[in-house]
């Protein structure tokens, strides 16, 4: 019959040791997945990123955990995210922000030093990239002509879609817009990086019928922030009186009420990102080069404006032929 006794931290039956294996001291050693999510969500709170963004993330790298059964992160390798992309039943659209999710992630354990190297980086997903349509001109008239005016919310969503058409500027800018980055004198708008996309100082111009209506909405945000006591020199205000831009989202006031307009009136394409495309492929019809629409609308790279302007294989064709 063996005795049991005691030496150190080990308990010791009979003449049987049992010591850990230096696997195991290893996996201890090792950053769980679970805690690396941790830090790197609360990097992301802190750095101003959106509960959603952040909920989203989440969503899709624990479900390529569980599929692959991980637990530490140095289980995770290019193997294991093939294998999640190869199980996903769904359209290669949906698989390609997966993968764009997992990769985010991933690069967050790239640069706290977790992982030595960005093996997923040669991991692509070819997919037809879905070209959006911009708005129809007869749609934002039709819009205009329906919208009741007459009321300050009206008036406002109508200077607002003229505004987006006539100079193509982007619904956070124009949440961001302020009285000061309209100069009627020279007629056009001065608008500060600050409140661009590039964070660089862009001109556009004006028309006698936008400064007309830009200088009415002004007239009416005066009244409305006297009787409402607030203070702010935004073009584009709600209701209350206050600025629009709350959150890092684009979904403001004007932005909401698109959507519901849209959906009163039966337009299917009308929403702020349709209203720029227009604008686009307005200054194209007119006879724009591809690198003045580019500048215009504070694109840093050309092939994204190719993407706005929506040019079909026909009327690529059509308008080859002319330099033949």
């Amino acid at each position: 019959m063996s005795r049991s006794r005691k030496h150190g931290v080990f308990a010791v039956s009979g003449d049987v040791v049992v010591l850990p294996s230096k696997n195991n001291e290893k996996k201890r050693e090792s950053l769980t997945i679970s805690s690396a999510l941790e830090t790197v969500f609360q990097q992301m709170r802190i750095s101003g990123n959106r509960q959603r963004t952040i909920e989203s993330y989440q969503y899709i790298f624990e479900q390529f955990v569980t599929v692959n059964n991980l637990q530490y992160v140095e289980d995770i390798t290019v193997e294991s995210i093939y294998h999640y992309l190869d199980i996903l039943e769904v359209k290669p659209s949906t698989k390609l922000i997966r993968l764009k999710s997992t990769k985010a992630v991933l690069s967050k354990f790239f640069n706290n030093g977790w992982i030595k190297e960005k093996f997923w980086n040669n991991i692509h997903i070819k997919i037809d990239k879905e070209v959006k349509k911009g708005a129809n001109e007869s749609d934002i008239d039709k819009l205009l002509e329906l919208i009741d005016q007459s009321s300050f919310i009206g008036f406002r969503d109508a200077a607002a879609i003229k505004l987006m058409y006539k100079t193509g500027i982007r619904i956070r800018t124009l949440g961001e817009l302020r009285e000061r980055h309209i100069d009627f004198e020279n007629m056009c708008l001065s608008l500060a990086g600050s409140t661009l996309k590039n964070h660089k100082f862009l001109k556009l111009p004006i028309d006698d019928e936008l400064a007309i209506i830009l200088k009415m909405l002004i007239k009416f945000n005066e009244g409305i922030s006297r009787h409402f006591e607030t203070d702010n020199r935004n073009v584009f205000i709600t209701q209350n009186g206050l600025a629009m831009n709350t959150s890092k989202s684009s979904n403001c006031a004007i932005s909401k009420q698109l959507n519901k307009y849209a959906k009163r009136f039966g337009l299917e394409n009308i929403n702020a990102h349709a209203i720029r495309r227009a604008y686009a492929k307005n200054l194209l019809n007119k006879g724009a080069s591809i690198a003045l629409i580019s500048k215009a609308l504070g694109h840093s790279d050309l092939a994204v404006t190719t993407q706005y302007l929506d040019i079909d294989i026909e009327e690529v064709a059509t308008n080859l032929r002319d330099f033949l």
